[in-house]
């Protein structure tokens, strides 16, 4: 049997090279108020659940994007939906920032087994940049080992935030960036929570907290920093759930909790 990781990369390959064939040919369309969607994306995602269904057909999928060939968002193996292992993709993390030809942006592929992650890949196509993490096996930047930062003072801390792009006034995510922003050496909004997870576990950025994810934007890079020795849970510090990913990560456990304190 082909081996997970090494299909893992190869999907994740395989969809960054369509959307660097067409990052200057694309249409753009809203899914939603202020929620672009590009032909890029779904073309990405096809490449990728080709190269993942020919290598595992008994495997489930999870997708962001509803392919027009008639590949679903979430389709079942022959087992159906509860399928032991299921692919989780993101084919373009980030894509405000494509649409507008800015760097940050990637492709996520996942691989989970009864519903948490054992094999994951982010890739930075613009850069060749490729983060991988087997569970239990570390985690690697281009096949070199990574590791987590030792910032543990938040005032000396580099600190990413993600929230939805319609957020209104007055909202909770408002009120936790100006604190952050108040606390931290300084903070970050830089459009891939991906690649922002993949940053917190090479050591780049300290921390990263994020609302209003999905499963397909964190799978792959929650693994990546677990792997490299990070702290990962939900905004209210308990276990963090996949389904709903609001998160916190960080390099350091003190680093954590500090940061905590400030967003509650």
């Amino acid at each position: 049997m082909p081996d997970f990781l090494t299909v893992c990369e190869q999907a994740a390959r395989a969809g960054a090279a369509v959307l660097i064939q067409m990052r200057r040919g694309f249409r753009v369309r809203e899914k939603g108020p202020r929620d672009l969607v590009t032909e890029a994306d779904t073309a990405s995602q096809a490449a990728i659940r080709s190269v993942l269904l020919d290598a595992f057909p008994d495997h489930g999928f999870l997708g962001e994007e509803t392919l027009p060939d008639g590949g679903a968002k979430e389709s079942g193996a022959p087992g159906g939906p509860a399928a032991e292992y299921r692919w989780v993709v993101d084919p373009l993390d980030g894509t405000v920032n494509y649409v507008h030809q800015l760097p940050g942006y990637a492709v996520s592929v996942a691989l989970e087994r009864a519903g948490e992650p054992v094999v994951g890949a982010v890739l930075d196509p613009i850069i060749d940049e490729c983060f991988t993490a087997r569970a239990g096996g570390g985690a690697f930047l281009n096949g070199e080992p990574i590791r987590v930062g030792d910032c543990t003072l938040l005032d000396q801390a580099l600190v990413a935030v993600s929230f939805s792009s319609n957020v209104p006034r007055g909202s909770p995510e408002i009120a936790r960036f100006v604190e952050a922003l108040h606390a931290c050496q300084s903070l970050r909004r830089m459009g891939s929570a991906a690649l922002n997870l993949c940053y917190v576990a090479s050591g780049r950025l300290d921390a990263y907290f994020a609302t209003s994810l999905k499963r397909w934007d964190a799978a792959a890079g929650v693994l990546i920093v677990r792997e490299a020795g990070g702290v990962v849970s939900d905004l209210a510090g308990g276990s963090l759930d996949l389904g709903r990913p609001s998160l916190m990560a960080a390099g350091t456990p003190v680093l954590h909790a500090a940061l905590m304190d400030v967003l509650r």
